[in-house]
């Protein structure tokens, strides 16, 4: 078994699957700007911040813009997604979630949230699991997104522990990078062929249960 004294999770897709939320409002923005954008697209974003996630929906789209446009369409499109997570409740938990966050706690170790999205903390509010957090890393305490270690490095801070004590769940190829370049093993959830430089890959937090700490690969 991996030991660690820290569990640092990603948001979407290994908490919760938002990335629909995200893919639906790219796509109404896409719309707008009169080209089609597809899932395909939409695999770059993972685990990316805002600015570069409109980046390269620009580029998929052949468009070049000012800096206030594109401001104004990020803008745009957050308000699209927040409004669907305020319909958001605790039904939304990917299985295993709840249960592996309370695992972790029980088992001792300190547990945070490391992720890209500047609603974060509003999204575990409304899934009714910001309790189970000792430390809240979001888009809006980072100045560099995956696969910069920036996120992963100041959860561990936060958490008072060196980064070789903690094992990182995420489910985008930056993400694993990002956790790599930290010094810190990762597990990864979803496709093993996305995610090869994972120390292990499951398919969600549910293959991690009843046991609270990290089977090696």
């Amino acid at each position: 078994m991996l030991q660690s004294r820290g569990a640092i999770f990603d948001l979407d897709g290994v908490i919760v699957d938002t990335a629909r939320y995200h893919y639906l409002a790219w796509r109404r923005l896409a719309s707008e700007l009169g080209f089609e954008f597809s899932l395909a697209d939409n695999e770059r974003l993972k685990g990316v911040s805002r600015a570069r996630s409109l980046e390269l929906l620009l580029e998929a789209g052949g468009l070049s813009l000012g800096v206030e446009k594109k401001a104004a369409l990020a803008e745009k499109k957050n308000r699209w997604y927040v409004e669907s997570l305020a319909r958001m409740d605790g039904s939304e938990l990917l299985p295993g979630a709840r249960d592996y966050l309370l695992a972790q706690r029980a088992a001792g170790r300190r547990v945070a949230l490391g992720s890209a999205s500047k609603n974060a903390g509003m999204i575990l509010q409304r899934l009714g699991i910001a309790g189970l957090f000792d430390a809240v890393i979001d888009g809006t305490r980072v100045t560099n997104a995956k696969p910069d270690p920036e996120v992963f490095l100041l959860a561990a801070r936060e958490l008072a522990l060196a980064p070789a004590d903690c094992v990182v769940f995420e489910d985008a190829a930056a993400g694993v990078e990002a956790a790599r370049r930290a010094g810190m093993r990762v597990v990864g959830i979803g496709d093993a062929a996305i995610l090869r430089d994972a120390d292990l890959v499951v398919s969600g937090l549910d293959r991690l249960l009843p046991a609270a700490s990290v089977p090696t690969a």
